[in-house]
């Protein structure tokens, strides 16, 4: 799956495992390749592994907040659906744009949510990839079709459903009870 496409893993910074990362950032960006641009050969996509710092810089850089972030990405093109819930625009070029990910933010979100490690990564990474493709959360049916994508896609890689609280753990405090 990762052959047909150039998957570039930069190690900037943080504590990343690379060689361990590396793979699974590209298992992750593939696998959102196959299901959502599947007529798409040659996709380019750039993934930096970098620390807390380094992402606070470029999210105040690039969207006016200079504070931590899981993941960032920069899509080459505008491709965001026309119409709530619609379709993006399929991509024309195979350059796809950038990811940055953060592994102190990563870390502790994971760690807060119970999830392992690696899981949440490959979920942010393939929500990042969606991006870049065009897929976005600003509407509520743009949303819920990321968010069906997000999980198709991890149920791909054998993931389970990270919007779904597993039954062996305890509801938060204040949560609701639906």
């Amino acid at each position: 799956m990762t052959d047909a496409h150039d998957i570039d893993v930069i190690h900037e910074g943080g504590a990343w495992d690379a060689e361990a990362v590396a793979p699974l950032a590209r298992r992750a960006v593939a696998a959102a390749l196959a299901r959502c641009a599947p007529g798409l050969g040659g996709a380019e996509v750039a993934v930096l592994l970098c620390d807390d710092a380094r992402i606070a810089a470029l999210n105040g850089d690039f969207r006016g907040k200079p504070r931590p972030t899981n993941v960032l990405s920069w899509p080459s093109a505008e491709r965001g659906a026309a119409s709530d819930g619609g379709a993006p625009a399929p991509p024309e070029d195979p350059e796809l744009g950038d990811v940055a990910i953060a592994f102190e933010t990563c870390a502790r979100e994971a760690a807060e949510q119970g999830k392992p490690f690696a899981d949440y990564v490959a979920h942010l990474l393939v929500h990042a990839t969606l991006h870049l493709l065009g897929f976005d959360h600003e509407r509520d049916g743009d949303a819920a079709r990321m968010e069906a994508e997000e999980v198709r896609i991890l149920a791909d890689l054998g993931l389970p459903d990270p919007y779904v609280l597993e039954a062996s753990r305890e509801m938060p405090q204040g949560a609701p009870s639906t």
